[in-house]
C-alpha cells in the first residue's frame, strides 16, 4: 500500500514528464475535392451533406469507377480526398505515390444481382453461362469489382466476359440495367443491391469468402491534411458516416468515436523520447489533433494505469511504447498484441577515461564506489538490472553500493556528468551524444539488450488513430538510428500473451 501511495504522490507531484501536443493553426480550406467510387455515391453524398451542416466545410464530388479514378488521380495530381472501393486500388495508390493515410470505412464483397424473387432461378455462376441469361459485368479496367471478380474467377472470368451481353465501367450502372430489365445478372458489391429497388442478391461460394475494405485515402496533393483527415474520419465514425452507411446497406469497417479534435494518450518509457518526441509533433500537426505524452519509467507508467483501474478512466492511454517487452504482461489486457519497433543496449556509463577502471558488472561492488542505478519497481532499466544483477549473483553486493535510484537513465547521466557517481548503469542512447564527457562498458551480450515494443490499446475510442501514429513511426526509421536504437520494426506484430521471457526478467 505505501508503495502504491508513493507512486501515486510522484504522479500528483508532477515527476512524470508530460507536455501536450497541439495542432497547428486553424485550416482557411473552405472545400475539399473527394474522388469517390460510383458504388459509393449515395451514402457518401448524404454524409458529404450532413458534414457541411455541421462544419461549414464544402464538400465536391467526382464519382467514377475506382479504376477510373485512378487513372485521373495519376495525371491531374489534384484533389484531397479519394474513396476506393477496394484494397488493391489503394495498394496501386501507394505505389503510384498519390495517397498517404488510409481509413477504412465499409467492408462489401461481390455477388450476383437479379430481380426481385429471381425469376430465372440464377444460383450459381454457372447458371449465368446459360443461353438464356444475359449476363452484366463490371469492367476490371475501371471497376474494382470487376477487377477482384476477375482475380477471384481466374480462367473462369475469360469465359464470363465473352458470354457477358454488357460491359460498364461502375457497378452502379450495371446493376440499374438489373433493376430495368436490361440483364438478367450482374457482378455488383453486396452493397450495391440495396440501393436498387427491385434488385436483391444471390450469394456464390467463389465470393461470399472474400473481403474488401471501401476505405477514404488522403491524396498527396490534399491543400490541407488536417481537413481531409477530418472529413475521413467522420466517414469512418459509426456514428458519423458509419451510421448513414448502415443505412444504406453497407457495413461499417469500424472507425474511431467522431471528434472535431480527437485527443491522442501516449505513454512512453523514456529511453524513447529522443527518436519520438519530435515524430509524435508532426504527426499531431498533421492529423489536427492533441497528443498528450507521458513520458516515464515503465514500473511507474504500469502502475498509474492498474491505479485507474480499468480503461474506461478517460485519461487511460490509447497507446503504449514501453521500454522493454517485459513491462508489456503487466497490462496484456489492454494491449493484447505488440509492435516490436527498436532494440537498445544497456551499458556501464564512466567519466571519460574511465578513472575507477570498470571493466564488468562485477567491479560495480567495489568498496566505496558510488554506483547509479535505475529504481527497479519504477523502471524497465532498473528492473533489468536488477534481474541481470541477480543472475549473476551481484545483487545484493552492487545495490549496496547504490548512492542513487532513479526512475530513467537520463537523471544518473546527469549525476554522472556531475561527479556525484563514479559509473551508472543506463541505455547507450543515453549517452549516445555526449561521447566527450563518457565512455561505455559493455555488459554480457545475452544480457544486454531491451526490445522496445508499441502496443494499441484494444478498446481505444481512438484504435485506428493509434495504429496511425504507429504507421506514422514506422515510417521514420532513421529517427531512431539517429537516436542510436537498432530498427526492428519492420516485423509482423506479436501477441503479448506469446512474449517469451528468460526466467532472470519474468515478475514475480
Amino acid at each position: 500500500m505505501k508503495r502504491l501511495l508513493g507512486i501515486i504522490l510522484l504522479l500528483a507531484a508532477g515527476t512524470l514528464a508530460f507536455f501536450a501536443l497541439k495542432s497547428g493553426s486553424k485550416s482557411s480550406v473552405d472545400t475539399l475535392t473527394v474522388y469517390c467510387a460510383a458504388g459509393l455515391k449515395k451514402p457518401v453524398e448524404a454524409a458529404a451533406a450532413e458534414y457541411e451542416k455541421e462544419t461549414g466545410v464544402k464538400v465536391a464530388l467526382q464519382f467514377g469507377g475506382t479504376g477510373t479514378l485512378l487513372t485521373q488521380l495519376r495525371v491531374a495530381r489534384q484533389g484531397d480526398l479519394f474513396i476506393a472501393a477496394d484494397d488493391g486500388a489503394l495498394a496501386d495508390a501507394r505505389k503510384l505515390e498519390v495517397v498517404r493515410e488510409v481509413l477504412p470505412m465499409v467492408v462489401q464483397y461481390p455477388v450476383l444481382a437479379v430481380a426481385k424473387g429471381n425469376p430465372k432461378g440464377i444460383r450459381t455462376l454457372d447458371d449465368v453461362m446459360k443461353p438464356d441469361i444475359r449476363a452484366a459485368l463490371p469492367n476490371p479496367e475501371a471497376a474494382s469489382a470487376g477487377k477482384v471478380a476477375q482475380k477471384l474467377l481466374g480462367a473462369r472470368w475469360e469465359s464470363l466476359a465473352q458470354k457477358a451481353a454488357v460491359m460498364k465501367p461502375t457497378v452502379t450502372e450495371i446493376a440499374a440495367d438489373v433493376k430495368l430489365g436490361a440483364a438478367d445478372a450482374a457482378i455488383v458489391w453486396n452493397s450495391t443491391v440495396p440501393q436498387f429497388e427491385g434488385v436483391e442478391a444471390v450469394e456464390v461460394p467463389e465470393f461470399s469468402k472474400h473481403r474488401e475494405n471501401a476505405s477514404a485515402a488522403v491524396l498527396t496533393s490534399a491543400s490541407s491534411s488536417v481537413e481531409a483527415l477530418k472529413f475521413a474520419r467522420y466517414l469512418a465514425a459509426p456514428e458519423q458516416g458509419g451510421q448513414i452507411f448502415a443505412a444504406h446497406g453497407f457495413t461499417p469497417a469500424g472507425g474511431d468515436k467522431w471528434a472535431a479534435k480527437p485527443e491522442l494518450i501516449l505513454y512512453s518509457g523514456g529511453v524513447n523520447r529522443p527518436a519520438i518526441e519530435h515524430l509524435v509533433q508532426d504527426f499531431a500537426n498533421r492529423e489536427g489533433i492533441s497528443v498528450t505524452t507521458v513520458f516515464n519509467g515503465c514500473g511507474i507508467l504500469c502502475a498509474a494505469m492498474k491505479t485507474m483501474g480499468d480503461s474506461s478512466n478517460p485519461k487511460f492511454p490509447d497507446a503504449y511504447y514501453a521500454c522493454d517487452v517485459c513491462f508489456v504482461p503487466p497490462v496484456a489486457e489492454h494491449f493484447p498484441e505488440a509492435v516490436l519497433l527498436t532494440e537498445a543496449e544497456i551499458i556501464i556509463a564512466v567519466p571519460k577515461g574511465n578513472p575507477k577502471g570498470i571493466k564488468t558488472l562485477a567491479d560495480l561492488a567495489r568498496p566505496g564506489l558510488r554506483v547509479g542505478l535505475c529504481n527497479a519497481e519504477q523502471s524497465t532499466l532498473g528492473f533489468m538490472t536488477m534481474g541481470i544483477l541477480t543472475s549473476m549473483n551481484l545483487w545484493d553486493s552492487v545495490i549496496a553500493n547504490a548512492s542513487s535510484q532513479v526512475p530513467t537513465g537520463d537523471f544518473l547521466v546527469n549525476q554522472l556528468r556531475a561527479g556525484s557517481l563514479d559509473a551508472a548503469v543506463v541505455y547507450q542512447i543515453n549517452i549516445q551524444h555526449q561521447a566527450e564527457h563518457f565512455d561505455a562498458i559493455p555488459l554480457p551480450a545475452d544480457k544486454a539488450k531491451a526490445i522496445q515494443p508499441f502496443s494499441v490499446r484494444k478498446d481505444s475510442p481512438n484504435r485506428e488513430l493509434a495504429r496511425r501514429l504507429l504507421d506514422h513511426l514506422k515510417a521514420n526509421r532513421e529517427s531512431f538510428e539517429k537516436a542510436g536504437f537498432v530498427w526492428t520494426g519492420d516485423n509482423k506484430p506479436i501477441k503479448s500473451a506469446d512474449i517469451e521471457l528468460p526466467e532472470w526478467l519474468k515478475q514475480k
